[in-house]
């Protein structure tokens, strides 16, 4: 089935550009040019993941994001200009699962793509995992505590579910970034920090003093059993 895709890019020739290359990689594409259109074609239609411009005309592309994960998971590709550190921070935080700089090539960008597509698509693989009070449901890719739902984005679930599967182990993040792309990008490993801030923010009890996903200086981050599990999974 081909998969589709919406952007929402204010420069019409890149956007024309993107969507030839991406139509010509098997997908079916549409195209916005500002936040309002965008988010109604995308609350009329059923898309598979979103390429989202930070500059847009109408709106900021970080509040689109932040709207549109107030209503769905679809993964979000960002795009945003070269030098906006800060902007790709904030953008993983209010919920995208990755960004591209500005220029791009556009194998990157597909690359990129098939990645985010990769991870939301991916099957789970046996039972859920439980840790005390938390519960990670590989199959229905969902995140209890105390059987409450935790909202994490498809590259924050896979990261955290990475983790556990390696409970007890230091997995630096290399080996991270290995086991949610499949495949070696440009260097990515500072945005996981800002993912492990998401999750803890979703699952730990005082995310400022971790006692579930554990930094270890230099290496990466380790999925601790407490105390009370020895038993567990």
């Amino acid at each position: 089935m081909t998969e589709r895709i919406l952007m929402i890019e204010d420069d019409r020739r890149l956007a024309a550009m993107v969507s030839d290359y991406l139509l010509r990689s098997g997908f079916t594409v549409s195209a916005e040019h500002d936040a309002a259109s965008g988010l109604a074609t995308l609350r009329r239609s059923a898309f598979d993941a979103l390429i989202l411009d930070l500059m847009l005309p109408d709106l900021d592309g970080l509040e689109v994001c932040r709207l549109v994960r107030m209503e769905s998971r679809i993964p979000i590709l960002m795009l945003t200009a070269k030098g906006d550190a800060m902007d790709r921070v904030v953008g993983l935080e209010l919920g995208a699962d990755d960004y591209l700089p500005k220029p791009f090539e556009p194998r990157e960008l597909l690359a990129r793509l098939r990645a985010v597509l990769r991870r939301a698509n991916s099957a789970g693989s046996g039972d859920a995992l439980r840790f005390g009070r938390l519960e990670i449901d590989a199959d229905a890719r969902a995140v209890r505590i105390d059987g409450h739902r935790r909202s994490l984005t498809g590259y924050q679930f896979d990261l955290l579910l990475a983790l556990a599967r390696h409970a007890g182990r230091v997995m630096s993040r290399d080996q991270l970034m290995d086991a949610l792309k499949g495949e070696e990008l440009e260097a990515f490993d500072r945005s996981i920090d800002v993912h492990i801030s998401r999750i803890r923010n979703a699952i730990e009890d005082d995310p400022r003093h971790p006692r579930r996903i554990i930094t270890v200086r230099g290496v990466g981050y380790v999925f601790a059993r407490l105390q009370d599990e020895a038993s567990g999974p």
